[in-house]
């Protein structure tokens, strides 16, 4: 271990040290807004892991001080659902979507996932690797210090398999964490559009005991829409990737209520995604099989919709809801979290501790990460943000805005935005 990462830090002068303290498992109900809030806190890390939270107190003489200035310092956000690497961008698409063109219409007309397929397939991994690196960049800055990362671009076996190896390089070479996803079943790519059946098959006889042996994937992933993956589509591939020891997610009801939330339920998957269209008997059966709900507001939002995922029906049932950002070049291409946490509590009528505890903690639990991050907490890695406010609602309250004035990964200074002037 290095002497910088050895080194013991002391964050005192915290307005709020939200620390997310709290029972080891993901929050619900009334606990989704009990943030263990510390007034006047003091965070001691050592070796990059917390060894202390609490009020002021005796600080070791070799103790680096950090002042926080009177301001938030609470866990590194864990975006739970992004697609971080990718070739390209779909800004022509978004300008034609403000000029009435929806989403489906880009599409079919070979737009939309399949742009970013063509794009990132001609791309190499240093290219992708380049590409990465500036959006990690934009993760940090906005306070994210990990995220699930996807791939799903690629839609060919040695395309994913580049995708994956670019994260896992990200990875390594970033202070941004990675959770690698395989979405080998994004979409169907043009070259199977009349053999759907040969390219289900191929995720599933190829491309998945490629990803397990590499060991390239902690989950797997499927886009389970009536237009892209059926019900029995997703059913097969999903099933065929929990018996290579993938952890499953699965985007489920986005566009449509085609049985994703049900199919997730039966499936036992770790997680279902976005939602927007899943009804009642979708939330009960989410409910029954202890599947967590990660809404995706932005990606409502820049698609120009306003059918947002019902959040307060799925709190009042007992999930443990997940907010993230669906990073993306297409329908959500935005990083930031706080914009997630004002959309949530605007569109979906979250309260501001109700959002960042389903960008925390419970986030960190969708991706077996509960007993390492999420929480500011004994024993814990330390990652954390001290944000440049004197009370976390502000997080949600003022929004386009990078509050994130110092973030640390496993104890180290990772970003500095220095223009900001201590309290």
């Amino acid at each position: 271990m290095s002497s910088e990462k050895s080194r013991t830090l002391a964050v005192v002068n915290c307005a709020q040290l939200v620390t997310l303290a709290g029972p080891a498992r993901p929050r619900i109900g009334a606990e989704l807004r009990e943030l263990g809030i510390i007034e006047d806190g003091t965070l001691v890390v050592r070796n990059g892991f917390i060894e202390s939270v609490g009020r002021r107190s005796h600080i070791d003489a070799d103790c680096e001080v950090i002042d926080a200035g009177g301001r938030v310092v609470m866990p590194g956000f864990v975006d739970a659902h992004t697609h971080p690497v990718f070739a390209g961008t779909r800004a022509g698409e978004f300008e034609e979507r403000s000029q009435g063109a929806t989403y489906q219409e880009i599409s079919a007309r070979g737009g939309g996932i399949q742009s970013t397929v063509n794009q990132t397939r001609a791309a190499s991994v240093d290219e992708l690797v380049t590409a990465g690196r500036r959006y990690a960049d934009w993760f940090l800055r906005t306070g994210t210090t990990t995220v699930e990362a996807k791939s799903g671009y690629g839609l060919s076996l040695e395309d994913e398999l580049k995708l994956l190896r670019a994260i896992k390089r990200l990875d390594a070479e970033t202070p941004l964490r990675y959770v690698p996803t395989f979405l080998g079943a994004h979409t169907i790519p043009k070259e199977y559009a009349a053999r759907r059946a040969d390219y289900v098959s191929l995720v599933i006889d190829e491309m998945l005991p490629r990803v397990a042996q590499e060991k390239l994937a902690e989950f797997a992933d499927v886009f389970c829409e009536a237009n892209v993956f059926s019900t029995d589509e997703s059913w097969k591939i999903l099933s065929a990737a929990r018996c290579h020891g993938l952890g499953l997610r699965m985007h489920a009801d986005q566009l449509s209520l085609a049985g994703g939330a049900k199919l997730a339920a039966e499936l036992g998957t770790i997680t279902a995604d976005h939602l927007e269209h899943t009804d009642a008997d979708g939330i009960a059966a989410l409910k029954s099989a202890g599947v967590q709900p990660v809404l995706l507001p932005g990606s409502v939002y820049a698609l120009g919709s306003s059918r947002y995922p019902p959040a307060r029906e799925m709190i009042d049932a007992g999930l443990a809801v997940v907010l993230a950002t669906d990073f993306n070049p297409g329908s959500s291409p935005t990083p930031s979290m706080p914009m997630i946490l004002s959309l949530a509590a605007t569109h979906m009528k979250m309260t501001p501790a109700e959002a960042i505890t389903a960008a925390t903690i419970n986030a960190a639990y969708s991706l077996n990460r509960g007993p390492q991050l999420g929480s500011l907490e004994p024993g814990k890695i330390a990652d954390f943000v001290i944000h440049d406010c004197d009370d976390y609602r502000q997080l949600a309250y003022f929004f386009g805005v990078e509050h994130a004035w110092q973030v640390y990964a496993s104890g180290l200074s990772v970003t500095l935005r220095s223009s900001a002037a201590l309290r």
